[in-house]
Formats: C-alpha cells, sequence, structure tokens
C-alpha cells in the first residue's frame, strides 16, 4: 500500500475551502451560515476483524483498519462539504471529526465544522 491510501484532506484550490481554524488569512467572514456535518457509520468485514484480532497478539500497524478509516473519514468530509455548497457555501471553519463506536456495529465518522462566506480582503 502506497502512502497516497493514508490520507486526505483536499487537492489544490477546492470550491469549498475546509480548515480547522477559525480564520483564513487574506480573508474576512461575509457570512455564517452555521453548523454543517457529514456523517457516515462503516461496518468491520469478518476478514479485517480476524485479520486485526491475529495482528494484535503480535502488534504492529492493522493497515486494513487503517485504510478503512481513511476512506470513511474521505466520505464523511465529502458529505460535509456537499452539505456547505449545497448552503452556499464557499468555506468550512473549525473542522473538526468525531469518531465512535455506533451500537458495536460499526464505527460512526462525523465531520463537522461551521459554514461561512468568505471574501478576499
Amino acid at each position: 500500500m502506497g502512502i497516497e491510501e493514508f490520507g486526505g484532506g483536499q487537492g489544490p484550490r477546492p470550491d469549498v475551502l475546509v480548515v480547522t481554524t477559525n480564520d483564513v488569512p487574506g480573508f474576512r467572514v461575509e457570512q455564517v451560515i452555521g453548523e454543517v456535518f457529514g456523517l457516515t457509520v462503516r461496518s468491520r468485514h469478518l476478514g479485517s476483524q480476524i485479520g486485526a484480532g491475529l495482528k494484535s497478539m503480535i502488534g504492529g500497524e492493522l493497515k486494513g483498519l487503517t485504510k478503512t478509516l481513511v476512506e470513511t473519514r474521505n466520505q464523511a468530509m465529502a458529505r460535509l462539504v456537499e452539505q456547505a455548497r449545497a448552503r452556499g457555501a464557499n468555506a468550512v471553519l473549525a473542522f473538526r471529526f468525531d469518531v465512535s463506536e455506533a451500537a458495536d456495529a460499526g464505527t460512526e465518522v462525523c465531520a463537522f465544522g461551521t459554514a461561512v462566506v468568505l471574501a478576499q480582503e
């Protein structure tokens, strides 16, 4: 597996900028639209569970689970961007992820932040 399979985030010049900061240098917030989020719940398949169980006995990274979590986070982020775009935002500030167990059935990943309209200063 290459490093590209273990990353996420946006490419250059996205139409909806997503940042973890509360502001963007060189821009001012013209309008606060409000909270947006993207949510997904992903179950674990039997093969990865067996592999993870065996790997936990000898130690090391659980690459299959890592890859699944990266894909899940990217999907949640894409849904957040879709929601922000649909509401007229061109940016999401204070972006965060929340990850939790969903009723012992899988992993819930929520990407959330504040949708805004930014204008260049």
